[in-house]
C-alpha cells in the first residue's frame, strides 16, 4: 500500500473493472480536483418563479460554436424545471457565496428565498454578486451513469474581478493567492 492509501503507486496504471471500484473511494480521489461552483437558474414557465440548482461539474467545451457543459443528477427535480424555460443563467459563484450554493443544492422548498438576482437578457436569474455569468440554452443532453451531461450554447456572458468559490476535498474553499 502507498502512503496515500491506494494500492497502486502514483504514476502506475490501475486497471480495474467498474464492479471493483468503491464509490466512496472514487469520490475521495476525484475530490482532489479543485472545481468552481455554479448556480444554474431559470424562471419556471409553469409558476413564473425562479428555480435552480448548484453544480461543481462545469466546463468550457468549445469556442466555435460557443459551448459549455455541466452535469446534473439524473434524478434531479430542479433540472427539468430549469430546462423547460429554454434559456437559463449559469452564475459562477464568488468566494462570498457559499450560502447561495448550499441553499440551491438542497432539495425541495423555495430555493430562492433570500437570494438576490437580476435578469439576464432573456430574463433568467443571475445571482447578484457572482464572479461571472453565462446565459445559455440546451444544445444536447447525454445520460452518463447517475448523471446527465448537459451541453449548452452560450448566448450572452459577463465577468467581474471577484475571487471564486472553490470546492476541494468535499469542502468549500477560497483561493489564498492575490488575484
Amino acid at each position: 500500500m502507498t502512503p496515500d492509501g491506494s494500492d497502486v503507486p502514483v504514476g502506475e496504471p490501475a486497471v480495474r473493472s467498474s464492479a471493483e471500484l468503491d464509490p466512496v473511494r472514487m469520490r475521495t480521489v476525484l475530490g482532489h480536483f479543485a472545481t468552481g461552483v455554479v448556480a444554474i437558474t431559470a424562471i419556471d414557465p409553469g409558476t413564473g418563479k425562479p428555480v435552480g440548482l448548484a453544480a461543481n461539474s462545469f466546463t468550457s467545451v468549445s469556442l466555435d460554436p460557443p459551448l459549455v457543459a455541466f452535469c446534473v443528477g439524473a434524478a434531479s427535480t430542479s433540472w427539468p424545471r430549469v430546462r423547460s424555460a429554454g434559456r437559463y443563467a449559469v452564475s459562477i459563484l464568488s468566494d462570498a457565496q457559499e450560502a447561495v450554493s448550499r441553499q440551491l443544492a438542497r432539495p425541495g422548498a423555495d430555493k430562492f428565498d433570500g437570494i438576490e438576482w437580476t435578469p439576464s437578457p432573456s430574463g433568467a436569474p443571475v445571482v447578484t454578486g457572482c464572479l461571472a455569468w453565462i446565459e445559455a440554452e440546451p444544445q444536447a443532453e447525454h445520460l452518463a451513469g447517475d448523471h446527465t451531461i448537459v451541453v449548452s450554447r452560450v448566448r450572452h456572458l459577463s465577468s467581474s474581478d471577484l475571487a471564486p468559490l472553490v470546492f476541494f476535498r468535499g469542502r468549500y474553499s477560497r483561493l489564498s493567492v492575490a488575484l
